[in-house]
């Protein structure tokens, strides 16, 4: 990986543990499903009008809108909703990388090797951590639905690397066009019109400045690059480094929510940056301990 694209991802996981804390704000005012719902459409329109569609089999582009819509941030938003911290929710949705890897190797034949196995068993060490908290920013509910949301991630990085699309932009854009109506229908479904009646009442500036963040800055600047890089690189590769966001997502957490980090969370997140080096290097590493 150049140096450029190492800065990239990492700005980006910067963008993306930070964006917790303004989903937690957006939530302080708005339905999860209806928040999310306006996060995709505002992402889809008026841009969709003005670009290309992306030259690939259309299924890719639905089925990545669906889960990343729904699968991903609708259930996200859901184990939030019920009581899961920022910082928690960005640290325990690094399970995807987990199952991406063992998607990809399933799924892509990309090998795993035994400084990866050592690494997911660090990595997993430091999530079961987080999952033995008690200090009120865990719930059981919250927290299954965070796991389903860590899955649907790594179902999106398969999806992105079958596509196999240099259009990686319109791919994001037109994707988007098909989480909102079923987000919307699952917000009428779970808490009836008064969602939709108490709307204009319910967005204030909290709201406002969260599905901006959220929109721009997280999705179409974030997804695009992202994406750009699993078409770039193994996945095996890319999608560790994600397991930066939860050290960024407590910090966000932190400065937004005071929200109490404590003994347990710091060595939880050093477990991950060290499961994410040995990840990263350690086939390097290991190559010159054997010479």
């Amino acid at each position: 990986m150049t140096n450029k694209d190492l800065f990239l991802t990492i700005f980006i996981t910067f963008l993306w543990g930070v964006n917790f804390s303004f989903i937690k704000m957006g939530l302080l005012s708005l339905d999860p499903f209806i928040l999310a719902g306006l996060r995709f459409s505002l992402c889809s329109i008026p841009l969709v009008f003005f670009i290309k569609k992306p030259n690939i089999p259309f299924i890719y582009v639905i089925s990545y809108g669906l889960f990343f819509g729904i699968g991903l941030w609708g259930i996200l938003y859901l184990g939030m909703f019920f009581g899961v911290s920022a910082g928690v929710a960005s640290i325990v949705l690094q399970l995807g990388v987990f199952f991406t890897v063992i998607l990809s190797y399933f799924i892509l034949n990309e090998q795993i090797k035994s400084h990866n196995i050592l690494a997911f068993v660090l990595a997993i060490l430091g999530i079961l951590l987080v999952l033995s908290l008690t200090d009120g920013t865990v719930t059981i509910i919250g927290i299954l639905f965070v796991i389903l949301a860590s899955l649907s991630w790594a179902i999106l990085n398969i999806i992105v690397k079958k596509a196999n699309t240099k259009d990686t932009f319109s791919f994001l854009i037109y994707s988007t066009l098909f989480p909102p109506i079923p987000l919307f229908i699952l917000a009428y479904i779970t808490q009836g019109d008064v969602v939709f009646i108490n709307f204009i009442n319910n967005i204030d500036l909290k709201a406002a400045i969260s599905i901006f963040f959220q929109v721009y800055p997280t999705t179409l600047f974030g997804y695009w690059i992202w994406n750009s890089l699993l078409n770039k690189y193994d996945v095996s590769l890319v999608s560790p480094f994600s397991l930066l966001i939860p050290i960024f997502g407590l910090l966000g957490s932190f400065v937004f929510f005071n929200e109490n980090i404590g003994f347990v969370k710091i060595f939880a997140c050093l477990l991950i940056i060290l499961a994410l080096s040995i990840n990263t290097i350690g086939d390097r590493l290991f190559k010159n301990l054997y010479k």
